[in-house]
């Protein structure tokens, strides 16, 4: 199995933004997969799990999300309403002989695939949020200036490429290598040989503050398509997971059609675990969208 990503395509899905695409396979009789990455991170994340369900038979294909990776950086346009209707307008492009796809997101991208279930319910044939999709920070933090002391990304920016890797591979012994360079392509490497994230500042505590202002459990309803939640157990942090709990028992409770999947590992579990993600994705949708998870 080739975990080699293929060339990218090049979606415009709005006036000077253009998204970038991993097309891993555009055929396969399996329902077909959208990967939507997380905050500041990219869609070489998916590496490994892309090339698990094209070789299970699944249509996949990654996507940069506005202001990330190889996509276009504008200066606004990073609410739910716009990061949504750029996946939509992605979506309605692609040639899937009508098969709704199974739409996965991590983290703030398990949000974002959220909102997109909740507010256009017939395009997608289920959901999958890994690690997110029942993020409420006004829920976590008492208001929006502490969220965003306590979240605000490190100055990354400067450091060198060699030691950016090494700080990955000692942190992460048992990530697989699509793991490690996946985490890697978070970020631009320049011409001295240190590197800055390709999602800048600005453009990062944009998409924060919009989260702060985002409720899941007012979406959860709307929600038509079976969901699947894969959710990180931190055994090292009980405080953590207590919130975290609570919130997957409101999606539970509010969500018309879930399963939930605890795995112990990291918050990317997508790079962490890829072939675990892979089949839970794979074997909770039948070969045709539409049915039931199993």
């Amino acid at each position: 199995m080739s975990t080699v990503p293929p060339p990218r395509l090049a979606e415009v899905v709005d006036e000077g933004v253009m998204l970038s695409v991993v097309p891993w396979s555009l055929d396969g009789d399996r329902v077909p997969v959208v990967l939507v990455h997380g905050l500041a991170s990219n869609a070489r994340l998916w590496d490994r799990v892309g090339a698990e369900l094209t070789a299970k038979g699944h249509p996949v294909l990654a996507v940069d999300q506005r202001g990330h990776g190889w996509s276009s950086k504008p200066d606004s346009g990073y609410d739910f309403a716009t990061v949504t209707r750029d996946l939509v307008r992605l979506m309605l492009r692609l040639d899937w002989a009508g098969r709704a796809p199974v739409v996965v997101g991590q983290s703030w991208g398990g949000n974002v695939v959220l909102d997109l279930a909740a507010h256009h319910p017939d395009l997608i044939g289920g959901l999958v949020m890994i690690d997110g999709g029942t993020i409420e920070l006004s829920a976590r933090f008492a208001d929006w200036d502490t969220a965003s002391a306590a979240l605000s990304p490190p100055p990354l920016a400067g450091t060198p490429l060699v030691q950016m890797e090494q700080w990955l591979r000692s942190n992460h012994p048992d990530w697989p290598e699509e793991g490690i360079q996946g985490t890697l392509a978070n970020m631009e490497v320049l011409g001295d040989g240190t590197v800055r994230p390709w999602l800048s500042r600005d453009n990062h505590m944009q998409i924060l503050r919009h989260l702060w202002e985002h409720h899941p459990r007012e979406l959860y309803r709307e929600v038509k398509a079976p969901a699947v939640l894969i959710m990180a157990e931190d055994r090292s942090n009980q405080r953590w997971m207590a919130g975290k709990r609570d919130e997957v028992a409101g999606a539970a409770s509010g969500l018309r059609q879930v399963t939930v999947h605890w795995m112990e590992g990291d918050h990317d579990l997508h790079a962490q675990h890829p072939a675990a993600v892979a089949s839970v994705i794979h074997d909770a949708f039948p070969a045709e969208p539409g049915g039931n998870p199993a």
